[in-house]
């Protein structure tokens, strides 16, 4: 039985493990190495590493950082963060990451994901859409973290991607990181509405809550979090956590409002 997943999202810069706040002012919180060691322990569903330097420092990925988290890994691993070719794909699937995720690349060389996905499947290729509301309720694809606009509407790019091979699509929602106060359903909706392989939403959580409310909306669906999983309380103490079977049992039997 397929069963919605519940996913990390640990935002990497200066090779540190860091929160922002709508993209903003990152926040040191902890070592990486040692939050997936944690998060292995915790037997999480899955793992998602972004290195928010390198599309904007214009270079490549940090392999050796890269290579370091996947033999620690004990989850699956999707690592985004400077991949723009097929070769750097390539190297990163070699270290023993699962995924790769694609954000700016993909949004200046569609092509690039229809190959990659040609080469190694098309379930180990996602395309993440970093998004900002707009006028006339629909939602703006920005990148470079946050930094860059494309004009280009989330809905139409979500289809795109889908139709050049993406497996996954993951939707972040810029006015929503780091705010703790749930995602953004309305914008789940809009997309899922338009396509059919799976998604995974980031933005927003800051309670099991919110994820219950994202899976009673839409069923099997990826619900990913960051500071929900390293902060704690209402003075946002650094504690890497997880919810226990039973938590993520509950949540996974919410009925949901699909048909």
């Amino acid at each position: 039985m397929l069963m919605p997943r519940i996913i990390p999202s640990l935002l990497v810069h200066n090779r540190g493990l860091v929160k922002t706040v709508k993209f903003k002012d990152p926040k040191y919180v902890g070592d990486p190495i040692n939050a997936v060691r944690i998060f292995n322990e915790k037997k999480v569903d899955e793992l998602i590493v972004t290195d928010i330097d390198a599309t904007v420092q214009n270079r490549p990925p940090d392999f050796a950082m890269i290579g370091h988290l996947a033999a620690e890994c004990r989850m699956p691993l999707c690592y985004g963060g400077g991949i723009r070719s097929v070769a750097d794909a390539q190297r990163v699937f070699a270290l023993g990451v699962e995924k790769v995720a694609l954000s700016a690349s993909a949004v200046a060389n569609p092509a690039l994901v229809a190959t990659i996905a040609e080469q190694v499947g098309r379930q180990s290729v996602i395309v993440v859409l970093d998004v900002r509301a707009a006028r006339g309720g629909k939602y703006e694809v920005y990148t470079h973290n946050g930094r860059n606009a494309t004009g280009r509407d989330a809905v139409e790019l979500a289809k795109e991607f889908e139709g050049l091979g993406a497996g996954e699509i993951v939707l972040n929602s810029i006015d929503r990181d780091g705010t703790m106060t749930g995602y953004d359903l309305t914008l789940v909706e809009q997309v899922r509405q338009r396509i059919s392989i799976p998604m995974t939403i980031l933005g927003g959580a800051g309670s099991l809550e919110h994820i219950r409310q994202l899976i009673a909306a839409q069923g099997i669906i990826g619900a990913a979090a960051g500071s929900l999983f390293v902060l704690k309380g209402p003075y946002k103490a650094v504690l890497i956590n997880y919810p226990s079977e039973g938590e993520k049992k509950k949540l996974a039997e919410t009925p949901t409002q699909q048909a």
